[in-house]
C-alpha cells in the first residue's frame, strides 16, 4: 500500500507515474460507481453504483482484450488519474466494497471526488514543468501541496469538500500559467505573431486543420471531435478539456503541448509518426503501421 509520505515524495520530482491508472492496485471502481448510458461508446446501460456485467471477482475486466470490438470503446479512452488505486489502497486501506459492503456507497461517492483532485494533481504538475511560467512556481506548488493534502483526507471530509471552489481556485492558476505559456510558445516559434486565435470551447468539429500551424492556440475546451489535424504544429497550445474523439492526429507534433491527458490521445486517432510528449503512450488502436 502507498503511504502518504510515499505520494508526497512522488510530486517532489515533478513525476507523473503515480497519476496514472493501476487497475492492478484498484477494486475495480470506475467499472461500479460510474454510470454509462448505451451509445457509441458503450454496449449497454450501466447505473452508477452497479458493477459492470464484465467486472470479474478478483476486479478485472473480463473482456478487457476486445472492448472495442463488442462496444466498449469508452472504456478504453477512460483514465482516472491514479484516483482508483489512491481510493482502494489509502482512503480505505485495502478494504474493498465486497469484503465491506457497508463502504460501497461512500466509496462511490468518494472516488468521483478524488478523480477531480488527481485531475487538478496532474495539471500543476505539468504547471511546475513549464520555465515560462515560472514566476508562478511558489503558488502553484503551494497549490499542488494544498490539493495533495485534501486528497489524503478521510472518507467523511472528501465528502464535504467544496471541490468547485477548489477546482476554480486552481484553474485560475492553470489559466495565468496558459497565458504566459503560450506567449512564450508565440514568442520563441512565430517572432511574437500570433496567428489565427480560438476562443475558449471554439466549434471545431470536423475542422480541416490538416497541417495547420497551432503552435501556442488557445484551445481550452475547444471541441474538435473529427477535425483533421494530420501534420498539424500544437506546440505550446493549450489543449486542457479539449474533445478529441476521433481526432485525427496522424503525423502532428504535439511534443510541448499544455494540458495533455492520456485520455485525449486515448480518444484520438494517430499513426506512428505522431508526435507525443515523454511518458506519454501511443493507444494500441492507433495505426503504427504507418509513418
Amino acid at each position: 500500500m502507498a503511504t502518504h509520505q510515499e505520494h508526497i515524495h512522488a510530486t517532489d520530482d515533478n513525476s507523473r507515474g503515480h497519476l496514472q491508472g493501476d487497475c492492478e492496485s484498484c477494486f475495480g471502481l470506475c467499472c461500479v460507481a460510474l454510470p454509462f448510458a448505451a451509445s457509441s461508446d458503450f454496449a449497454i446501460n450501466k447505473d452508477a453504483g452497479k458493477p459492470c456485467s464484465n467486472l470479474q471477482a478478483d476486479f478485472r475486466c473480463g473482456v478487457h482484450t476486445k472492448l472495442r470490438k463488442i462496444g466498449f470503446r469508452g472504456c478504453t479512452v477512460y483514465d482516472c488519474f491514479g484516483a482508483g488505486q489512491k481510493v482502494s489502497q489509502v482512503t480505505y486501506s485495502g478494504q474493498d466494497w465486497r469484503k465491506e459492503p457497508g463502504s460501497a456507497k461512500q466509496m462511490y461517492e468518494v472516488f468521483p471526488i478524488m478523480w477531480q483532485l488527481h485531475e487538478l494533481l496532474w495539471y500543476i504538475t505539468e504547471a511546475l514543468t513549464k520555465q515560462a511560467a515560472q514566476s508562478l512556481h511558489p503558488t502553484l506548488k503551494e497549490a499542488l501541496e494544498e490539493t495533495q493534502r485534501l486528497t489524503d483526507h478521510s472518507p467523511e471530509d472528501i465528502l464535504k469538500l467544496d471541490i468547485a471552489f477548489h477546482r476554480a481556485k486552481v484553474n485560475e492558476l492553470l489559466l495565468q500559467t496558459s497565458e504566459l505559456v503560450r506567449k512564450d510558445a508565440v514568442t520563441k516559434y512565430k517572432a511574437g505573431k500570433q496567428g489565427k486565435t480560438y476562443g475558449r470551447g471554439a466549434d471545431l468539429i470536423g475542422a480541416k486543420l490538416k497541417g495547420a500551424d497551432l503552435r501556442g492556440a488557445h484551445l481550452r475546451g475547444a471541441y474538435l471531435i473529427a477535425a483533421d489535424l494530420r501534420g498539424a504544429d500544437l506546440r505550446g497550445a493549450d489543449l486542457i478539456g479539449a474533445d478529441f474523439r476521433d481526432t485525427d492526429v496522424s503525423g502532428a507534433n504535439l511534443t510541448e503541448t499544455l494540458f495533455l491527458t492520456q485520455v485525449q490521445l486515448n480518444g484520438a486517432k494517430g499513426d506512428a509518426s505522431t508526435k507525443l510528449p515523454p511518458s506519454f503512450t501511443r493507444p494500441p488502436h492507433w495505426d503504427i503501421s504507418k509513418a
